[in-house]
């Protein structure tokens, strides 16, 4: 006689998730997808309002969810979060760090305030709130996920985001860091590097027309999909319970990008190129090497512009 069917693996019933900036954009996707596949959520929000609409509008949907509103940053509002998961739900198993704002000035014209204002928020944020609910699955055990949420100008660099780029960078550096200290705790620590059409890409003049047509009803064309990762904040939505589920409970420490028709995993920085002097190296060998051995083919730097096919 056959034994009794396998549990779905990326079946999250009886999971409780908690999703940072949640009521619109990619996080709301995030909170939204977690919910169809059977999580309950807890909605973020800085803006009470909007944090209530986004819960209601995934309970509508048949999912549960409640809403916290609260400015990510802070150690008190990582402790309010997972302790509203806990008091609504019983438990916490995932924690997607989404919360983000943007403060976009080239170097010379960056303040301490736009710097600080974007580190807070997305470097300070992640840390937190991964740390409250690091300690709070360690204490209830059985393991969990940290799913972090990075971007390709945290991979690349990008033109006139100091203050984003290198809290991203961090992020990517925390995930790595983080899926080693929590492994015994059986808790998987991954990042999310979406490309969407949201707030920040709409500025990119390459997209404008594209995001204006999808807005009417159009389809993107192939070459944003799947050329450039390019869709709709729906289309990063299915990774975050990918790695909330057990389907993925072996995956961590990894960067995964996905936007449109597009999955990908972002190598982790390395070497690339290694050149030996014996007894050590002077200025005027470094110079004399440089051309010819290590410094011959450097690495690109920024987000490569969008390829747009000639009409």
């Amino acid at each position: 006689m056959p034994g009794p069917a396998s549990p779905d693996p990326l079946d999250l019933t009886g999971k409780v998730a908690v999703v940072t900036g949640s009521g619109r954009g990619l996080g709301f996707a995030y909170a939204a997808a977690l919910a169809a596949a059977g999580a309950s959520v807890v909605v973020n929000d800085l803006d009470e309002a909007v944090a209530e609409e986004a819960a209601k509008s995934i309970t509508e949907a048949g999912g549960r969810a409640v809403a916290e509103a609260a400015a990510v940053g802070t150690a008190e509002a990582a402790d309010r979060l997972v302790a509203r998961a806990v008091e609504e739900f019983g438990r916490l198993d995932v924690m997607v760090t989404n919360a983000g704002i943007l403060r976009d000035r080239v170097l010379w014209k960056m303040t301490d305030d736009d710097f600080d204002e974007v580190l807070t928020t997305h470097l300070r944020g992640t840390f937190t709130c991964a740390r409250a609910a690091a300690v709070r699955m360690r204490e209830q055990g059985g393991g969990g996920r940290l799913i972090l949420v990075g971007s390709p100008a945290g991979q690349r660099g990008n033109f006139g985001q100091t203050n984003y780029a290198a809290a991203k960078a961090g992020i990517a550096a925390m995930t790595r860091t983080w899926s080693m200290e929590l492994a015994r705790a059986g808790i998987t620590v991954n990042a999310i590097v979406p490309v969407a059409a949201t707030a920040m890409t709409e500025t990119i003049p390459a997209f404008a027309p594209y995001i204006e047509a999808m807005r009417r009803g159009e389809p993107l064309p192939d070459f944003l999909r799947k050329g450039e990762g390019f869709g709709t904040a729906e289309d990063c939505a299915a990774l975050a319970p990918f790695l909330a589920s057990d389907a993925a409970q072996d995956v961590t420490g990894q960067c995964v990008g996905i936007g449109g028709d597009r999955l990908a995993l972002w190598s982790h920085p390395q070497e690339v190129a290694v050149a030996y002097a014996d007894g050590g190296w002077r200025p005027e060998t470094v110079a004399a090497a440089w051309h010819t051995s290590v410094g011959r083919e450097p690495q690109s730097v920024g987000i490569p512009a969008p390829v747009i096919p000639e009409a």
